[in-house]
């Protein structure tokens, strides 16, 4: 394969800024996306059987413990939505907020999928270890949307009944 060359200093720099611009192309890429596209859950967001409605995450993962430490940026563009708390408790704030945490989670698997771009100039150990990196910082965020869109959903599913 193929494999940019350069300086050591010169990579370091590169890696670094690369990380910064996926992260925020992706954002930016997610915050455009129209409502319409975030009605629902696609096939990438939908639950699957293991998350019981979030609960996995709640017994497994303890992420009631830890998930308000995470920063949130979703204000960070114009028009943005923060996630910090709800916006509304009715179902139409209870639907907003469901739409943001789809927003936000599809930001987050797409700056992890970035990840495979730093074969292009690093060698196969740093490759591995910012692949690594990519996950590691971006699977909490993406745990914690689909937690929180999950309890919404129950929720939005008892206030339907």
């Amino acid at each position: 394969m193929l494999r940019l060359v350069m300086p050591q200093v010169v990579t370091i720099l590169v890696d670094v800024l690369a990380w910064g611009a996926f992260h925020a192309l992706t954002g930016y890429a997610a915050h455009r996306l129209g409502n319409e596209r975030l009605a629902r859950d696609g096939w990438l967001l939908r639950q699957r059987p293991f998350e019981d409605n979030g609960r996995w995450y709640r017994r497994r993962l303890h992420i009631h413990r830890w998930k308000d430490r995470l920063p949130e940026a979703g204000a960070l563009f114009a028009g943005g939505i923060s996630k910090r708390e709800l916006p509304a408790g009715d179902v139409a704030g209870l639907e907003l907020f469901a739409r943001e945490t789809r927003r936000a989670e599809l930001a987050h698997w797409w700056a992890m999928a970035c990840g495979p771009v730093f074969v292009l100039w690093n060698p196969p150990l740093a490759a591995a270890l910012l692949i690594t990196y990519g996950v590691v910082v971006n699977l909490p965020f993406i745990v914690t949307q689909r937690y929180n869109r999950f309890r919404i959903d129950a929720l939005l599913g008892r206030l339907a009944r």
